[in-house]
């Protein structure tokens, strides 16, 4: 990595793109320190502190610390991958904007100006409901019509302004721009948090112990990342041969290649829908300030991953339980409306393809099926694995930090994925010199 990175500052056209990008990252850093007009920052940072769940913790780990300063990028971009998550899904199930889908670059394009379109409307309704319900309990310093537009305009512009900074980087900059802003914003808050865990169990001990703590965090962290390195290049390569054909005086075809299946078919979407749904009923509660008693509170209790891996309080754990079985659930799910392995059967049937040992047709699909569903269980638990080690020492030890293993999946598949398209830029010019040449 570090090698690719040196031989990139060399050449001029990728510097200035490593540069740019960097520029825009620095100014994402300063608008996160700028505050929303009107509010009184002091009330939502003693708001934060006393909540028990971990829901805005979450939240507030992906816009970098805006959410808990209040700045005017609080929203940051979750309501651009809200957007393009339901677009996706929308894609699937809605006949003419598959057909946009299929057009090629026009009809991306077109899609890409309704999801910011919906982008905006997400935002406009998270910042109004943000504005009037923490506005009631006395985050505005005075709770009027003027003050409620106002903090409503400037968190939906601050959005829409980082998903379009989001976008240069991807046109001028190197990466995809939405997630190298994630995962800045997660990398943000990550030396925080790793200090805070050394605080907690290496300095103030022993000498013995506070080295073996801190080799057990570490370990603990690099053992995580390497599994999140496996998931994410694992493939599983299914053998396609291809009959040779006769064309006038030529014989084409008869080559061999493979179909990469990805163990992580789905990445890190059933892991944040899982969450989302989980911690859904924990944020509208706090945001309307609803105390949940009786039955209800329990309940609350038990969505709560602060509460989960507890020894004094093992019925909460069940929660965990229902995450597990929601990301795996979600995993299925989400690669059968991404995937089609009938469409891909059909395809290399027309091209004279075929898996060896395999029929054509129904039984190629039927196969691949069969492959398929190995392969998202074996990711499903690889990614429940990287999402559980958190909450298992939250609960035992106490180990509260604002990054999960989310937060982990998304750092190192952004890091490999830009550095792969920084080598693809690097070997694109060697050839363009070689040309010229």
């Amino acid at each position: 990595m570090f090698t690719t990175l040196k031989n990139a500052f060399k050449i001029k056209e990728i510097r200035k793109k490593l540069f740019f990008t960097f520029m825009m990252l620095v100014v994402i850093r300063l608008g996160s320190q700028l505050p929303v007009p009107g509010i009184n920052r002091s009330f939502f940072a003693d708001w934060f502190a006393q909540q028990t769940g971990d829901a805005f913790n979450f939240f507030n780990a992906f816009t970098g610390g805006s959410f808990l300063n209040m700045s005017v990028l609080a929203l940051n971009i979750t309501p651009y991958i809200t957007s393009s998550i339901i677009m996706q899904l929308m894609t699937i199930s809605i006949p003419k904007l598959e057909e946009m889908q299929r057009d090629g670059a026009d009809g991306r394009k077109k899609i890409a100006s309704i999801t910011r379109y919906v982008t905006v409307a997400l935002a406009l309704i998270e910042a109004s409901a943000m504005a009037v319900g923490f506005g009631r309990q006395g985050l505005l310093e005075t709770y009027n019509v003027m003050n409620i537009v106002t903090v409503v305009v400037a968190l939906t512009a601050g959005s829409a302004f980082l998903m379009w900074i989001g976008e240069r980087i991807t046109e001028n900059g190197v990466g995809n721009g939405i997630s190298i802003v994630l995962t800045i914003n997660i990398l943000s808050r990550m030396p925080q948090d790793i200090t805070q865990l050394f605080q907690q169990f290496v300095f103030g001990r022993s000498i013995a112990k506070g080295v073996v703590a801190a080799i057990i965090i570490i370990a603990i962290i690099v053992l995580m990342v390497v599994l999140v390195i496996i998931l994410n290049d694992g493939v599983r390569k299914i053998p396609v041969q291809y009959a040779k054909k006769i064309q006038g005086r030529k014989t084409v075809g008869g080559q061999s290649t493979n179909i990469p299946l990805k163990i992580n078919t789905s990445g890190v979407i059933p892991v944040i829908f899982a969450s989302s749904l989980m911690q859904l009923p924990v944020i509208i509660c706090s945001v309307f300030n609803i105390n949940g008693t009786g039955v209800w509170g329990e309940i609350l209790k038990g969505i709560n991953s602060n509460y989960w891996c507890n020894p004094s309080q093992p019925v909460y754990s069940i929660g965990l339980v229902i995450y597990v079985a929601l990301v795996i659930l979600f995993a299925y799910f989400y690669t059968s409306i991404t995937f089609n392995p009938l469409e891909i059967a059909e395809n290399m049937k027309k091209q004279g393809g075929f898996i060896p040992g395999i029929r054509p047709g129904k039984p190629t699909s039927d196969y691949l099926n069969k492959v398929l569903t190995y392969i998202i269980f074996i990711g499903a638990v690889g990614l429940t694995i990287v999402c559980v080690v958190p909450y298992f020492f939250n609960g035992i030890f106490g180990a509260s930090v604002s990054f999960s293993g989310t937060s982990l999946i998304i750092i190192v598949s952004v890091v490999l994925e830009t550095i792969k398209q920084i080598e693809s830029q690097m070997l694109v010019r060697n050839y363009k010199g070689f040309l010229n040449d």
